[in-house]
């Protein structure tokens, strides 16, 4: 008799969040944003699909548990409530160098066949403004 889980993705999603900020650098999260109970601006998504960084001088009050992430940020200077339900991530990567992890198909998520693939990772110098922002990555 096996025992039916409950999905693996938030606490990965969670373990792969610190693993990334504890080596100083900068989490993405790539959001299929065409699902129900997806909460990002419209006007940055593409192909269906929006990077958000997580990191703690990009966003407020994050949080990750079983039902998604949430957090305030702003995009274009206006500030914005954000919810990613767990389904709707479909990776989560280091700005810097691309490690990480792209999520397949498991219990209550979306078939992976079913969907574009993510955009190329490609590393970005580190900008030295000093203020924090959200960007999309195409």
């Amino acid at each position: 008799m096996s025992k039916t889980m409950t999905p693996s993705r938030p606490y990965l999603v969670r373990a792969l969040n610190e693993w990334i900020l504890d080596n100083n650098c900068t989490p993405y999260v790539l959001v299929d944003a065409t699902l129900q109970g997806v909460q990002v601006p419209q006007e940055y998504v593409n192909n269906g699909q929006i990077v958000l960084n997580i990191s703690p001088g990009a966003v407020k009050d994050l949080f990750i548990d079983d039902a998604g992430i949430s957090f305030s940020a702003r995009f274009g200077g206006v500030p914005m409530s954000v919810f990613v339900p767990v389904v709707a991530i479909l990776a989560i990567y280091a700005r810097e160098n691309g490690q990480g992890m792209v999520f397949g198909s498991e219990a209550g998520a979306p078939d992976p066949d079913d969907m574009p693939p993510p955009p190329p990772v490609k590393p970005e110098p580190p900008k030295g403004d000093g203020k924090p922002s959200l960007k999309v990555v195409k």
